[in-house]
């Protein structure tokens, strides 16, 4: 794996919800290096990635009520273990579990496997809420995919708090994660 700067300079053979990912951040004015790299299947991968990065990639994780009424993308730092009742008393929601592939697709353009922030992009109804660990906000760069599992991106969390976010429409809340036992 080797870290680029920007934009692949070819885009053959990579799906169009990646290269628009790209198209918005330089829009954006948003700098960010990249990785390409097999689907992370395991914490060996994404240990390796994060390493080409020097950076922790987020754990990104799409959720909803009992009702899927309500949507939730959740980061938090890779590292920490998701205590559903943690988070449910925080964003009054009992009942959190994962959505289904079929409405990441939906509110994201986004598969499992490659969820992250960058999708919001793609949710022009606002109809996901995004709750962000005081953790990841702590930190000075975050890690995310381009809306596909085969690259990895690195870039100022400062950039997607002020550039990104509003560009999107999307508001954010902190959430405080323990994440232990």
């Amino acid at each position: 794996m080797e870290l680029y700067n920007g934009r692949p300079e070819n885009a053959e053979g990579r799906l169009p919800r990646e290269i628009r990912t790209y198209d918005f951040l330089d829009e954006l004015g948003i700098e960010y290096q990249r990785t390409d790299h097999e689907p992370a299947n395991n914490m060996e991968a994404c240990n390796e990635i994060d390493a080409v990065l020097g950076v922790l990639i987020c754990k990104n994780l799409f959720l909803c009520n009992r009702q899927k009424t309500n949507f939730y993308l959740l980061m938090m730092p890779g590292d920490k273990k998701f205590k559903t009742k943690e988070l449910s008393a925080q964003i009054n929601s009992a009942r959190l579990s994962f959505a289904d592939p079929e409405d990441m697709l939906k509110y994201l353009d986004i598969e499992p496997g490659a969820v992250s922030i960058m999708g919001l992009m793609n949710d022009k109804d606002h109809a996901v809420q995004l709750l962000i660990d005081e953790d990841v906000l702590a930190g000075e760069e975050l890690g995310c995919h381009p809306c596909v599992c085969t690259s990895s991106l690195k870039m100022k969390t400062s950039d997607v708090i002020e550039k990104f976010l509003p560009a999107t429409g999307h508001e954010y809340q902190t959430v405080h994660l323990v994440g232990e036992d």
